[in-house]
């Protein structure tokens, strides 16, 4: 198992995510959430996003 070290700092750009971003992640979510849906279920979509430590 490797150990963490060290440190990064990756500032938002004034705290604020850059449009472009902020379009695709919104389209991937989408697709993920389609995905779980048509192989799961609903259930487990809303299961999934309810556990805090699921991401």
């Amino acid at each position: 198992m490797t150990q963490r070290s060290g440190s990064a700092d990756l500032p938002l750009h004034g705290g604020r995510v850059p449009k472009w971003l902020g379009e695709r992640m919104t389209k991937l979510g989408a697709v993920l959430c389609e995905a779980i849906i048509h192989h799961y279920g609903r259930d487990e979509l809303l299961r999934r996003l309810a556990h805090p430590f699921c991401f």
